[in-house]
């Protein structure tokens, strides 16, 4: 009878021990990712504030501002051409001929810049208003959503159908849904935007309509499912805005989709045994692929969590997982010098800069290294192809801010 009162008695002992090193390791993950969380704040308040007052002088210009006549679409109609393909040397006059990793200056790039500087406008003055509290930053942000959704003599028809057209060979095609990828920020700011009295529910569900729109035809149109196919960085990246938007329009049953495919397609198809990904590693440019890929698919590990699943820390039986995926990375983010594939043909010098995977592994591992890499990193953009190379571009949209910090 003792030895039972004993036993009983150790093991509410050993209960009681495990309980409060399980709490106490709970609060000192608390501490970390709170640290975490107000070094970001502090270090993109010096960042934000700055590039949002200039952005303040920025009038809206949308697709509406410059048509091609060599686009199949009207004036509302998105239109890129192949970034990678110029005239064929021996045809000049006939289709054009690709050079991977070789931009042509003379096609035509203006939609897709322009695209890129609203969501990042849109996504830096949404951080401000977070920021500061100031009201002028929100209804910068606002008067471009208008303009690009709202407005019907400068709106964006919600289609890619005349992306990365070739000449001589096509008017658009799936590929080129990847233009697309600023829109995911654009979405993040709505969704605060919204809390605020600056943004109407009238407009707010008409954005909303849009995206609903837009995720319907990414989800149907031939370009759309040819693009989901993808093996590569492209299938990434349309499975992480399809996720973004089905979470913004509330479709659980595509975000559902999404979760599975991350799961069960991309993260063990994609990545190799050491965490790398072959694909992107057999480019002309394989550090500033590898680096957008992994951009991709850590924004998806994100947007596919919630309480019952953790994206990040999610790992395959074979250990495949976003945390090999940055181990894999990190030895060449603290040393490019030591990279050990094939240089970059062109922008090397560019590199890394501050990637998304770098906030979304110090928040996701607790692990203030994370933020110490992101910062000893270029914060700006040197070139068109640096800008276009990381669409996302606002941490504080994805920290978990709601409300305006002062």
């Amino acid at each position: 009878m003792i030895l039972k009162k004993s036993t009983s008695i150790l093991i509410l002992i050993s209960i009681f021990c495990f309980t409060k090193v399980a709490y106490a390791s709970q609060i000192r993950k608390s501490i970390c990712k709170k640290e975490v969380k107000n070094e970001i704040i502090k270090e993109e308040n010096k960042r934000v504030i700055p590039l949002a007052d200039v952005f303040m002088n920025e009038k809206p210009i949308t697709i509406t501002a410059r048509n091609c006549t060599r686009s199949a679409g009207g004036i509302h109609d998105y239109y890129s051409e192949a970034t990678y393909w110029w005239p064929n040397p021996v045809n000049p006059t006939g289709p054009y001929i690709r050079k991977d990793g070789e931009n042509n200056p003379d096609n035509f790039d203006f939609h897709r810049q322009a695209l890129s500087k609203f969501s990042w406008i849109v996504g830096t003055e949404t951080s401000a208003y977070l920021l500061t509290g100031e009201k002028k930053y929100a209804v910068q942000a606002v008067d471009h959503l208008k303009a690009w959704f709202i407005d019907t003599t400068s709106l964006m028809h919600p289609h890619m159908l005349y992306t990365q057209a070739i000449k001589g060979v096509n008017t658009g095609r799936g590929i080129g849904i990847i233009d697309a990828t600023p829109l995911i920020e654009v979405t993040k700011a709505v969704e605060i935007l919204k809390e605020t009295n600056n943004l109407s529910n009238q407009d707010y569900n008409t954005i909303k309509e849009w995206f609903r729109t837009f995720l319907n035809w990414l989800n149907t149109h031939p370009y759309g499912i040819d693009e989901m196919n993808q093996k590569n960085n492209h299938g990434t990246w349309w499975h992480t805005q399809v996720a973004a938007y089905a979470h913004f329009v509330g479709d659980k049953i595509t975000l559902e989709k999404c979760r599975i495919k991350y799961k069960d397609l991309l993260l063990p198809n994609q990545m190799a045994q050491d965490g790398g990904y072959p694909l992107e590693l057999g480019r002309t440019k394989p550090y500033s692929y590898s680096l957008f890929n992994l951009d991709g698919m850590a924004t998806l590990a994100i947007l596919v969590s919630d309480k019952n699943f953790d994206g990040w820390n999610y790992t395959l039986s074979d250990g495949k997982g976003m945390r090999k995926g940055v181990d894999f990375i990190k030895p060449f983010l603290l040393d490019i010098d030591k990279w050990t594939y094939k240089k970059d043909i062109s922008h090397w010098d560019e590199q890394p800069g501050r990637r998304p995977f770098m906030i979304f592994a110090a928040l996701s591992q607790n692990e203030t290294e994370w933020v110490t890499i992101w910062k000893k990193n270029n914060p700006d953009f040197p070139s068109d192809e640096s800008s276009r190379n990381m669409p996302l571009k606002n941490p504080i949209l994805w920290i978990g801010l709601t409300k305006p910090l002062r």
